[in-house]
């Protein structure tokens, strides 16, 4: 729990954007704790009546950011946010046109330590995860497990001393999170935590810790905070497999000026996807149920696009690898479901096609995520969402943005409360 001190108000939420609209300024309880709230003031205690003295902490975010500033939804506010989150999550990291992490305890010498790497998290930050994970072994050669945190502390996971566990939560205080950091600590292992709210719980208990300054994300469905998990993957990837030797000076150099381009190619993306995005929404609110597929960092996309939809739409949705249709799912196909394929990855792009036809060929509308170079032709894709092209490795940051916009969209057709989905919370603190 968070306390926060107003002007003769005291505030409880579990989050601090929670409290951003009526003050700054807030409390840390610790677990063991009691705050005694009276007459809009508050002390603390422990559990034994001993009082406690503790620290005021003051939110670095403007109150613009806990407003919706003429947008008809946090939501849509927070994905045209998106570039400026990113640019200021990773410019302060990038020093001579190379990552450096060390402002955040992360050194070469650190990154070369570990052998394994085990990625935990929950919900859109396990998706992010999975990102990470084909990042990372694709560029820095260290095996990578990815585990949804609800998972893994009960799976008495085999971790040892050159072991890393980097946990990614928005808010830092995910119940599952939290007590996989416990169980790390008897380990050996080190552990990184991923997390946007300074001071946050998970943040104060890892070894070491990235902060992802997306700011305040008001809307229970994340966008903007998803974006800038990704782009802290592909720093950490980066600057591990460059300290591994495993890329030269000069890719890592390369990779990170591309990676540097980001916040411009997802601004560019959001005014080039909008339109589309619009109109197939329409064509998905009557829509009982419908899948994403793909392939490689694609088939990790279409798990993030899935959930999107889910949660804000109520439209049925699953995410498969498309190279599992045919060992089942396909049989699901059927007249008019919507199949949603993100295809990208133009070395697996020949395979993914294949699929596509084959869900159209049994009645699929389908609707393809793909670069504005990529040869897709009417005979597969019934809509195509085009974006701009580059390096197929940083491809999901660009793919993630028409994946937002057709969940917001079909939501707000659908006439739902988009920011507050039904039974659905923002910060997630009980188990």
């Amino acid at each position: 729990l968070i306390v926060g001190q107003g002007t003769g108000e005291v505030f409880v939420a579990s989050d601090v954007p929670a409290i951003i609209k009526y003050t700054k300024d807030y409390y840390l309880l610790e677990y063991g704790e009691i705050a005694v709230l009276k007459n809009g003031s508050v002390h603390f205690c422990s559990l034994h009546g001993r009082m406690i003295d503790k620290e005021l902490h003051t939110a670095d975010w403007d109150e613009d950011s806990a407003e919706k500033c003429g947008y008809p939804h946090f939501m849509i506010k927070e994905i045209n946010e998106q570039p400026t989150a990113v640019k200021t999550t990773i410019t302060p990291r990038i020093e001579n046109g190379l990552p450096n992490l060390e402002e955040c305890g992360i050194t070469p010498e650190t990154l070369r330590s570990f052998n394994n790497i085990f990625i935990v998290a929950c919900g859109t930050a396990m998706h992010a995860g999975m990102v990470g994970k084909y990042v990372i072994e694709k560029t820095a050669r260290v095996s990578v497990t990815v585990d949804i945190a609800s998972e893994f502390r009960y799976r008495d996971p085999l971790i040892g001393e050159k072991d890393l566990v980097i946990i990614i939560s928005q808010s830092g205080e995910t119940a599952d999170s939290k007590a996989v950091l416990n169980l790390v600590k008897g380990t050996g292992a080190k552990s990184l935590a991923i997390v946007n709210v300074k001071g946050s719980s998970i943040a104060r208990e890892a070894d070491m810790v990235i902060y992802t300054h997306a700011g305040p994300e008001i809307a229970v469905a994340s966008t903007k905070a998803y974006m800038v998990q990704l782009s802290v993957m592909y720093l950490l990837a980066f600057e591990m497999a460059f300290a591994k030797g495993k890329i030269s000076e000069e890719k890592c150099r390369r990779l990170t000026s591309e990676l540097a381009s980001m916040p411009a190619k997802i601004e560019e993306t959001i005014g080039k996807v909008l339109d589309i995005c619009q109109y197939v929404s329409t064509k998905l609110i009557t829509a009982d149920s419908l899948l994403y597929i793909g392939r490689g960092l694609d088939y990790a996309l279409s798990m993030e696009g899935s959930l999107k939809l889910k949660e804000i739409s109520y439209i049925h949705s699953e995410s498969y690898a498309a190279g599992e249709l045919k060992h089942g799912t396909i049989s699901l196909v059927e007249n008019g479901m919507p199949v949603i394929a993100v295809a990208t990855q133009n070395s697996l792009l020949e395979k993914t096609v294949s699929n596509i036809k084959e869900v159209k060929a049994r009645g699929a509308m389908t609707i393809v995520i793909c670069d504005e170079q990529a040869d897709i032709d009417r005979d597969a894709a019934d809509y195509l969402i085009r974006i701009p092209r580059l390096n197929e490795m940083l491809m999901p940051m660009l793919a993630t943005v028409p994946m937002q916009l057709l969940a917001y969209y079909t939501s707000v057709n659908k006439g739902n409360d988009v920011d507050k989905p039904r039974n659905l919370a923002k910060s997630v603190t009980v188990e």
